[in-house]
């Protein structure tokens, strides 16, 4: 395989990833300012990626088939730098979220057409070492970003540090111009109105596919289910962290250092072992050890370790995105994959905004720890169910 193009993506994953972990950082920071260091005012923020990709998942899938892959992402882009430019200038939190969830629709967009970009571009047997790669990029900018970030707080303001992220969408847009068009004519959905009729045959098609392939509807879905708990539990980190184990912006923001340390480890070892690791060996540990790492952390007393817990989470979380990610682009057709990713992504969105918005209430309600503690149990158990799942050798299709 000829690895140009790919490296290429791999470049524009990384700056992108990098703006990424600088702004969410410095979005943090600012509403926690803004609010007093409300827990629920920053967890109304995680709020709003579920509700935009409920939003756009109902409709997006249908675009994102018909068009031209490579342009809809550069567009993208250039869109979200231009909303996140104008983030800084506003004082009022309700427009902050405004802005805040048109940013995350296109977000939700951009993931979900490049997941499809990236299928059509990496063949099949490279795909698993190439989701390797492409995860020690994204857990490098782990690093790299949240270590910016915290040198602009020192030297100027969270502001900067979201104008950062702006910049680097907008050369990550300069890097997809030059990827290949892997579309192989531009699509007819340009020249054809999008109805709620085609819509809604859409998502016939896509039903019927989900039950015809039952097994690879339901290992999707399961990954589903991981994800509303990534999120859920990651809503109140930083207010567990500075508020539980009093610590302060920079320790906080050298944990995170750490976790990213887990990451590029995880994503290493599966790039140096990607023809040995079963796919279902890699989602099956991966979603059993994650949810350790999380309790390790719930029940942390000091920086030591809270550090062996998130090193451990994320160490783990990447076996689990590169096993389940492989599965998926292995199973679902490309011609149906956005409409596919957006349908199953709604029933996600949906739980994802009702654990969401339970572990913050009653992070406000009882008190940060237990409930930490109580949902990372729940993660966990369905960890050995997934581990279940993937390791039933009657059904497994890995």
């Amino acid at each position: 395989m000829n690895w140009k193009a790919p490296l290429l993506l791999l470049i524009g994953v990384g700056i992108s990833n990098i703006g990424a972990w600088v702004y969410l950082l410095a979005l943090n920071v600012m509403v926690l300012i803004m609010t007093d260091y409300s827990p629920l005012a920053v967890g109304v923020l995680y709020m709003l990626i579920p509700i935009a990709t409920l939003v756009t998942d109902v409709w997006a899938g249908s675009f994102i088939d018909r068009l031209n892959k490579r342009t809809l992402m550069i567009t993208l882009d250039v869109v979200r730098a231009c909303l996140i430019f104008c983030l800084p200038f506003l004082d009022s939190l309700i427009l902050i979220y405004f802005l805040v969830f048109i940013i995350n629709m296109g977000s939700s967009i951009f993931e979900s057409t490049s997941l499809v970009y990236m299928t059509k571009l990496i063949p099949k047997e490279s795909r698993q070492r190439f989701n390797s790669l492409r995860n020690f990029i994204q857990s490098s900018g782990f690093i790299i970003g949240p270590s910016i970030a915290g040198l602009l707080f020192i030297i100027s303001t969270p502001e900067m540090a979201i104008f950062m992220n702006a910049v680097a969408l907008v050369l990550s847009a300069f890097v997809i111009m030059l990827l290949p068009n892997v579309d192989q004519r531009d699509e007819e959905a340009i020249y054809t109105r999008i109805t709620f009729a085609v819509i809604k045959e859409d998502w016939k098609m896509v039903l019927a596919y989900g039950r015809k392939h039952t097994h690879v509807t339901w290992v999707y879905l399961l990954f589903g289910g991981f994800g509303v708990f990534l999120a859920g539990i990651d809503s109140i980190e930083a207010a567990f962290a500075t508020s539980v184990l009093l610590f302060s912006e920079s320790t906080y923001g050298f944990l995170v250092g750490i976790a990213g340390l887990g990451m590029v480890a995880g994503s290493l070892l599966n790039a140096w072992f990607a023809k040995v690791l079963k796919i279902n060996i890699l989602i099956g540990l991966g979603a059993m050890i994650t949810p350790i790492g999380y309790l390790i952390f719930a029940f942390s007393t000091s920086f030591t370790i809270a550090s062996i817990g998130f090193f451990t989470m994320t160490f783990a979380i990447t076996f689990a995105h590169v096993g389940f990610l492989t599965f998926y682009q292995n199973h679902v057709p490309v011609s149906i994959m956005g409409r596919f990713t957006n349908l199953i992504g709604m029933v996600e969105a949906g739980c994802a905004i009702v654990m969401v918005a339970l572990i913050n209430i009653f992070a406000e309600w009882i008190a940060i720890r237990p409930i930490y503690i109580l949902s990372s149990t729940v993660f966990l158990l369905l960890g050995f169910y997934i581990y279940r799942v993937v390791m039933n050798k009657e059904k497994e299709r890995l």
